[in-house]
């Protein structure tokens, strides 16, 4: 009976260690790409129409009839759209078609956050948005003198809306969309 517990503790012993020094195929873990962008440089745009801004060198910029603008982002498949309108008495309307722009995305959006700006020197009032989830536009903001100027940018991606693979891109652009707003000034008339 000895040996035969000999035996199969030496036949299970040479199993176990036969098993053990394999290689075990493991699957790799997910890998994620490495998105690296140009450190931000920003240069003064200056245009015929009644406002300037600064604008990230990496971008190019095209200006649109209405003293419109797209700054756009070859490598990234992005152009951030800038709408001009004149106040004319209208500001109440103008700022009712800017918000409602930005919740129209609300229906496929996680969320929006509204980040008010305010700055009294330069006489530039207005709203950043930033939309979580797979919409359209990841960012949005209106800007205003309140008297006379008002514009409207929005950041849209050339690729189907997937929040989680574009965040990246969204963080550098939205950056360059807050500079844009930052840098705004009103020329005299």
């Amino acid at each position: 009976m000895t040996k035969r517990i000999l035996t199969y503790s030496t036949l299970v012993g040479t199993l176990l260690f036969t098993i053990a020094c394999k290689d075990i195929s493991q699957p790799k873990p997910d890998a994620f790409l490495a998105l690296n962008y140009p450190s931000p440089k920003y240069d003064l745009v200056e245009t015929s129409c009644t406002y300037s801004f600064e604008a990230n060198d990496w971008s190019s910029i095209k200006e649109q009839k209405d003293c419109g603008f797209e700054v756009h982002y070859p490598e990234m498949k992005a152009t951030i759209y800038i709408n001009y309108k004149p106040v004319k008495n209208n500001i109440d309307v103008l700022l009712s078609d800017a918000q409602k722009l930005t919740y129209e995305h609300f229906i496929k959006a996680d969320g929006i956050s509204e980040q008010p700006y305010i700055n009294k020197e330069k006489g530039v009032y207005g709203m950043f948005y930033e939309v979580e989830g797979n919409a359209a536009t990841n960012a949005q903001f209106y800007a205003t003198d309140s008297l006379n100027n008002f514009i409207v940018a929005s950041l849209y991606f050339y690729a189907k809306p997937n929040y989680d693979s574009i965040l990246p891109a969204t963080d550098y652009v939205k950056n360059d969309m807050r500079k844009i707003m930052e840098s705004l000034e009103w020329k005299k008339n």
